[in-house]
């Protein structure tokens, strides 16, 4: 029996937290990784540990996203699965949010998942396979206040998983979102949004901190063949914080 081809992964902001760990969880699958994050010495951290390949990229960068795709498309010849993953998670008050910043986390959040997901579903479609997975924020579901930008932006990518779910599935595509909730991963701890785990710790089913290893296995699930009559769908992995 011939032996099984090894799928290729392209995961976005995956020099730490979230992206790292799943990165790690693909790679422990026998996925071939590709760790992506503008973070060019974390990803070469990440890659290093796991035996994937490191590409430094700026999701919110239409050539750069076109450049990145096309290399890992031609180096490894196919492209099987995408997370994407890389966002900016401000804090910031109604009242204090300038257009400015409102652009800058939409340019990465949301613009950087539409320029990544347009071009790796070109190289699925052609394929004939693909699973795309977006992480997603339970604060979606919460209504989280002072960031409400981020918060849009979490609902959006869900909405896109619901929206493209019927157009990429004649081409062997999932796409589904996982909407964790607050987890204690370097930049959560490094932030002002570390006080939160005071609020939904109580509320959760849980009495301890989320980590990142919490949240890759759903990722992983999603990713793999195994999910493959699963699409459009909402996973929520905030240990029972939301329950809907």
């Amino acid at each position: 029996m011939a032996e099984k081809e090894q799928r290729v992964a392209i995961v976005t902001g995956a020099a730490q937290g979230i992206g790292a760990a799943i990165a790690e969880e693909l790679a422990t699958d026998g996925v071939q990784v590709v760790v992506t994050d503008i973070n060019a010495a974390g990803a070469a951290d990440v890659a290093d540990r796991i035996g994937g390949i490191a590409k430094t990229l700026d999701v919110s960068d239409p050539a750069a996203v076109a450049a990145v795709v096309a290399e890992v498309a031609d180096e490894l010849g196919r492209i099987d699965i995408l997370v994407n993953n890389a966002a900016l998670v401000p804090l910031t008050p109604w009242e204090d949010i300038t257009f400015e910043e409102w652009r800058r986390v939409m340019s990465v959040n949301l613009d950087g998942i539409y320029l990544i997901t347009h071009a790796v579903t070109e190289v699925m479609g052609r394929a004939g396979y693909g699973r795309i997975v977006n992480i997603a924020s339970n604060t979606f579901v919460a209504g989280t206040p002072n960031c409400a930008h981020y918060v849009a932006t979490k609902g959006a990518s869900i909405g896109l998983v619901r929206g493209l779910a019927g157009e990429l599935g004649k081409n062997g595509i999932t796409i589904n979102a996982v909407a964790p909730g607050i987890i204690a991963s370097e930049g959560v701890l490094e932030g002002p949004h570390v006080n939160g785990f005071d609020f939904v710790v109580p509320m959760q089913a849980f009495d301890r901190r989320g980590l990142p290893k919490d949240v890759a296995p759903a990722v992983a699930f999603l990713a793999s063949e195994k999910a493959g009559w699963i699409t459009g769908q909402t996973l929520v992995v905030d240990a029972g914080h939301t329950r809907n």
